[in-house]
């Protein structure tokens, strides 16, 4: 019987308690679809670091490394400095494990989810290839006279080819196999960020060795446009980091919201990251009212990776049942109770049995 390694990283706020609930449905897979894990926990996050001023120990770190997966619930908590745990954990995870895809599926599951007049199901069906670890998140930044009146802050926005090139390249690859309108759409600001025509030029040397994708260009001001005007316009779409940072949020809130809305972040054929896309909301912390629902879908796309993709896809198609026939009637804070959906979801997979083979 296959067994997989997940480190588990319940974080601050509500990371635990979504956590916990996607764990009850990782485990109700494991049972339905003929496979074990094996979870190691670690207590990492704000609430760590205030008792003991240790954000992610090396020791640690290495012991991460060597899992399948790694799972995260939220990180973040104003107790500790702005960006402090966020960079010490998140961001050392996505640049030192090289985690360079950032996957963010934006499908709508039932029409009264969404905020925009007129769409369905069938218009909000897309993937965001995010580049993960360059661009104004690299880390090359500084200040001059800090605190003065003639301050100066700089961020540098770093995009090196082979970086660019490999997150292009994954998004080609990902429009085959979703086999739906089987077209990538580039979105960058080259016209006025002129050091993104690297990313306009690599996109067009690499559409060469896919005749069979269609392309298409958007700047990001028009994209963001064009996601709440036409949704059904997009297939896949790739971008730099910072721009895909806003646009997966966006599109977030066109698929029903920040509790509905799961994340992969990916090195492929390495061990990779999967967390749902909301904060850590600390005022909602052990109340048990967080919404688990896009926890329990990233477990879900943490399965398809790990290549269980029956159980993964099985996780998801629950997930639009429910919420089509309103047994779960909405994915904001406070809708249903948090263990409660963890509880109804895991049950209904252990409802149907195995489709192993």
């Amino acid at each position: 019987m296959k067994e997989y390694e997940i480190a588990v990283i319940g974080g601050d706020g509500i990371g635990p308690e979504v956590t916990r609930e996607a764990m009850k449905v990782l485990d109700a897979a494991a049972e339905v679809y003929g496979f074990k894990t094996r979870r190691t926990e670690y207590p990492f996050g704000t609430e760590h670091y205030l008792k003991t001023k240790e954000i992610f120990p090396e020791q640690a770190f290495s012991e991460v490394r060597g899992h399948d997966a790694i799972y995260l619930g939220a990180i973040g908590d104003p107790r500790a400095p702005v960006g402090m745990i966020e960079f010490g954990i998140i961001a050392k995870l996505r640049f030192e494990l090289d985690l360079y895809v950032n996957l963010r599926p934006i499908r709508l599951y039932d029409e009264r989810l969404c905020p925009l007049k007129g769409k369905t199901p069938a218009d909000i069906d897309m993937v965001i290839c995010r580049e993960n670890t360059e661009g104004a998140y690299s880390g090359s930044y500084g200040y001059t006279h800090k605190g003065l009146e003639n301050e100066v802050a700089t961020q540098v926005m770093v995009h090196t080819r082979p970086a660019v090139e490999r997150i292009i390249r994954y998004a080609f690859e990902l429009a085959r196999t979703r086999n739906k309108k089987k077209t990538v759409t580039m979105i960058d600001k080259a016209n006025a960020l002129r050091s993104q025509d690297i990313w306009t030029r690599v996109f067009a040397d690499v559409a060469k060795d896919y005749p069979d994708i269609k392309t298409e260009h958007a700047y990001i001001d028009a994209a963001c446009m064009w996601m709440v005007k036409n949704p059904e316009w997009f297939d896949v779409a790739v971008c730099e980091n910072l721009f895909g940072d806003i646009i997966t949020d966006l599109g977030a809130m066109i698929q029903g919201g920040m509790g509905i809305a799961a994340s992969g972040n990916i090195h492929p054929g390495k061990v990779s990251l999967f967390e749902p896309i909301h904060g850590s909301a600390p005022k909602y912390a052990g109340k048990n009212v967080a919404c688990p629902v896009a926890a329990i879908l990233a477990a879900g796309m943490m399965l398809d990776y790990l290549g269980e993709k029956q159980a993964g896809a099985r996780i998801e198609d629950i997930v639009v049942d429910l919420v089509r026939t309103r047994r779960i009637t909405g994915v904001n804070t406070g809708d249903h109770p948090t263990d409660f959906l963890g509880n109804l979801v895991a049950g209904e997979l252990r409802k149907v049995p195995a489709r192993v083979g």
